[in-house]
């Protein structure tokens, strides 16, 4: 799907108006602008705020200032640098689509929208973005920002993550997306969802579509689009055993794919008895319980319940040499034996290694009590 207008038009004319004067344009990413640091962000930003994603961009591109710098780093370092910034296939994805095109493409970005689409976490909106962005290449594109400021000015009902909506929604924008001065006509629409015409308290005064916004003028903004249907997310358990020996802590290394994928936690169980056992297997009688908490999926609640202990290898002679990776299963999310590997994780000096936000955040709760 291309885009259908000109910058004539009164929507793009009025857009493009806007950006002029508003628009963001001092985005790290907008600097020295290259289809690598462009597609960087793009993946960095699908569904995370701008002032969130900063940060992270800087330390990526510093670390790997181009493609095949991210292509040939080890995954564990990738996920590294990503931890804290949700959603870790996408890092998977970014490393996978990195070597896909150091190995397929000699090392340069593609600039085909189709070998765009194909690479891994890549859809249609976030190649169009990267395309236009660069190459002023004339994609339309439909991300959270763009559906919302759409749904609004064409007043389309229906929840924007139905097929059948999501398809107007994309008709519309290629309708209004002109096919000169694409770049700024893209960003403009991704700004002024983020600025002006906001999932609450929209800024209607300041909008240069409000006089044909049909949401306007039928003053119920908020309606549009509409919400999710809500549903209630399940609730599962987890128990983390915690075990420390002279400052460091036993992780284990989840399988690539599924939630944390690749990346290291705590021991985990379903139900506590499980985890005393373990303990106990490991020769360990005395513990903690630290305070529980709630750590929330997009799909499901998991009540996290920390167990701390202590091994003191003098006292016993149980061979720990055997210890256990986590085994995904997505339906249950349950522990089970995989293949044995043994990693002792030390906060005074840590490797560059994934870590799972609750087990981050665990891992400063254990500095602080030492």
């Amino acid at each position: 799907m291309q885009a259908q207008s000109n910058p004539q038009a009164p929507f793009a004319q009025a857009v493009l108006a806007w950006y002029a004067k508003y628009g963001r344009k001092t985005l790290p990413w907008q600097q020295n602008k290259t289809l690598y640091g462009v597609w960087l962000s793009e993946v960095m930003l699908q569904q995370t705020q701008v002032a969130t994603v900063i940060p992270y961009f800087e330390r990526f591109i510093k670390t790997f200032p181009n493609i095949t710098a991210l292509a040939d780093a080890p995954l564990d370092e990738v996920l590294h640098l990503w931890t804290g910034l949700g959603y870790y296939a996408r890092a998977r994805n970014l490393h996978k689509a990195a070597q896909n095109v150091r190995d397929l493409h000699d090392g340069e970005f593609p600039t085909g929208f189709q070998q765009v689409l194909a690479l891994p976490g890549v859809g249609q909106s976030t190649a169009g973005a990267i395309l236009s962005s660069c190459l002023n290449a004339p994609y339309p594109i439909l991300d959270g920002n763009v559906k919302r400021v759409l749904s609004r000015y064409f007043a389309v009902s229906g929840w924007a993550g139905e097929m059948s909506t999501e398809r107007k929604l994309w008709a519309f924008s290629a309708q209004v997306t002109p096919q000169d001065q694409v770049a700024d006509f893209n960003q403009a629409m991704m700004d002024m969802g983020s600025m002006v015409c906001t999932r609450t308290k929209p800024k209607c005064d300041l909008c240069p579509l409000n006089a044909d916004c049909q949401a306007n003028l039928q003053q119920n903004q908020t309606a549009y689009p509409n919400k999710k249907p809500k549903k209630t997310l399940p609730q599962r358990e987890s128990f983390f055993v915690i075990l420390a020996e002279q400052g460091k802590v036993l992780l284990e290394q989840r399988e690539p794919s599924g939630i944390w994928g690749g990346l290291y936690c705590f021991p985990q169980f379903e139900r506590k008895a499980d985890a005393l056992a373990y303990l106990r297997a490991q020769g360990v009688s005395v513990y903690q319980e630290w305070v529980s908490f709630r750590h929330t999926f997009s799909h499901f609640h998991l009540d996290i319940y920390p167990i701390y202990a202590e091994l003191n290898r003098e006292q016993d002679d149980v061979d720990r040499t055997d210890w256990k990776k986590v085994q995904e299963n997505h339906a249950e999310y349950q522990s089970s034996v995989s293949s044995a590997v043994k990693y002792w994780y030390d906060p005074e000096n840590p490797d560059s290694i994934g870590l799972a936000t609750p087990v981050k955040n665990l891992l400063i709760e254990f500095q602080k009590r030492k």
